[in-house]
């Protein structure tokens, strides 16, 4: 029996919750607030954003971690940036307010996606559509590869990749491999994108504006590395795959994904007109949401815009709809889409209102039931962004940016580029938001490359595939963490069967860089 327990034990220590996991980053980085000096750069107003400032190089000057008045006889400590244990516990609070819009569009798509499941509806079609694919169910692999990775480098689809697992998984589960696979397809597709971003304006595109350099500059760079990143991402999944289907990765199969996964495929329910047209909305929904998301004018498209503003001037229907009070697509983000999977499910519910009062479903309970299956993703969504409050908070940002201008000035031209990958690695995970960290770090050292005689094109390059990569790892990324947890597969696993796939994606982009470095 003793035996037993130290066993038990020993499984809880190599294989934490995710929750546990997170808490241990935010103690480390709450620690680390303590060592790593705090400082700050001088800034300026950002000429592309009058209401943004942007740090001045050569500026830093180190700061106190705290300052001491006295007030009377007492001495008291003020202005202290180091995190402490309240802190600690503080931080997913204010990490579930700063991802209040994901939070909520993470439970209005469980309650979506409960209306779905209850109709049947997702089944029918997945089971229909698999029995016609018999035996060519792995080219599915590399067509859903493809689409994710369009989706990351053209607009830096992460975040929303979220509303897919629903999806992916019972295809891939079906089609006789795993929830780890279907992780692979999304993760791993979307980010071959991101590491290989080039009109991406989240990323390449902010970080290529603010170094002051064309986009089409680094456009060699990122599509080499897209290319070379998307390959080896589809071979290695694929590799995966056929090993799960001959049984080689059993223990992978021991997870409990958050969203339905059963479909039997000796009882594919029938695919109804009813269930045609719901997956007819349902499918709609996921079109209307990546329209939405994409920055049309920004690559000068106004189609949008234009339909937008037209429908906003019709004399009644603009008025009645409220058009003129939403924005057009391609300026959605997490409000916008919140409501039209909510409509999406009202809709939904109203084709299906006859089965659902044969059946005695209510609409409402389902899709409260729905919002409950994903509760937990939204929770470590919160958990995740709280990593990040915690070094904000801590002023140590501006400290680890001034060592990579230190760094980069010393560099030879050749391997700057080399070097800027690198010290993006880490300060990925000290600003997750990549338009953040171009905007904190691209105007102290972009003009670095020119010091040292090399390209702009380098810096932005090296910024651009680290990112890009440590978004596939760093479990400051909620996204990550929530679609993980939505697939019932542990990061530590995750990490473990990944390691090989990013060791080849870091040699890529590091390769890439070096190889256009000296041309």
């Amino acid at each position: 029996m003793v035996e037993k327990i130290k066993k038990t034990k020993r499984k809880i220590l190599r294989s934490p919750s995710a929750f546990a996991g997170l808490f241990l980053v935010i103690i480390i980085m709450a620690a680390l607030t303590w060592v790593i000096p705090s400082g700050s750069y001088k800034t300026k107003e950002n000429p592309d954003d009058p209401s943004k400032t942007v740090r001045i190089s050569g500026t830093y000057k180190e700061s106190p971690k705290f300052t001491v008045t006295k007030e009377g006889k007492k001495e008291v400590i003020k202005d202290d940036v180091r995190q402490g244990a309240w802190d600690v516990a503080m931080a997913p609070v204010k990490g579930m307010t700063e991802k209040l819009d994901v939070i909520v569009f993470v439970m209005i798509l469980g309650g979506f996606l409960g209306v779905v499941m209850k109709t049947g509806a997702l089944d029918a079609m997945l089971g229909s559509m698999l029995l016609k694919m018999k035996g060519k169910e792995k080219w599915l692999i590399p067509i859903l590869m493809i689409f994710f990775a369009i989706g990351g480098t053209t607009y830096g689809m992460q975040e929303e990749t979220v509303a897919f697992y629903a999806l992916i998984i019972p295809i891939m589960i079906a089609a006789g491999y795993n929830a780890m696979t279907a992780v692979l397809v999304i993760v791993l597709g979307s980010g071959a994108g991101l590491i290989g971003s080039t009109i991406n304006p989240f990323s390449t595109g902010i970080a290529a504006r603010t170094a002051d350099m064309p986009l089409a500059n680094v456009f060699p760079i990122q599509f080499t590395v897209l290319g070379l990143s998307l390959i080896a991402a589809i071979v290695f999944t694929m590799r995966y795959a056929a090993k799960v289907k001959s049984g080689k990765y059993a223990k992978d199969d021991r997870t409990k994904p958050t969203v339905a996964t059963t479909l039997d495929m000796s009882n594919v329910p029938k695919f109804t007109g009813t269930r045609k047209a719901i997956m007819a909305i349902f499918g709609l929904t996921f079109v209307i949401m990546i329209l939405s998301l994409i920055p049309w004018e920004d690559f000068g498209v106004k189609v949008f815009s234009d339909f937008h503003t037209w429908l906003a001037n019709l004399p009644v229907f603009g008025a009645v709809m409220g058009v003129s009070h939403n924005v057009a697509l391609g300026n959605w983000y997490f409000s916008e889409i919140s409501v039209l999977f909510l409509i999406s499910a009202i809709l939904v519910g109203f084709i299906y209102r006859k089965e659902f009062k044969k059946q005695d479903v209510a609409l409402v309970d389902t899709f409260i039931k729905g919002i409950g299956d994903l509760l937990p993703v939204a929770l470590i969504i919160a958990v995740a962004t709280g990593v990040s409050v915690v070094m904000n908070n801590g002023a140590i940002q501006d400290t680890v940016i001034h060592w990579g201008e230190d760094l980069l000035k010393s560099a030879n031209g050749s391997i700057v580029g080399i070097l800027a990958f690198i010290f993006y690695l880490p300060m990925s995970v000290l600003i997750p938001s990549s338009s953040g960290l171009a905007a904190a770090t691209m105007p102290i050292l972009a003009p670095i490359a020119d010091l040292v005689g090399a390209g702009k094109d380098m810096i932005v390059a090296g910024y651009s595939t680290a990112v890009g990569l440590v978004n596939l790892v760093a479990p400051t990324i909620a996204s990550l963490m929530g679609g993980l947890a939505l697939a019932g597969v542990s990061y530590r696993k995750y990490l473990l069967r990944t390691l090989p796939i990013m060791i080849v994606f870091a040699i890529i982009c590091m390769g890439t860089i070096a190889v256009f470095g000296v041309l």
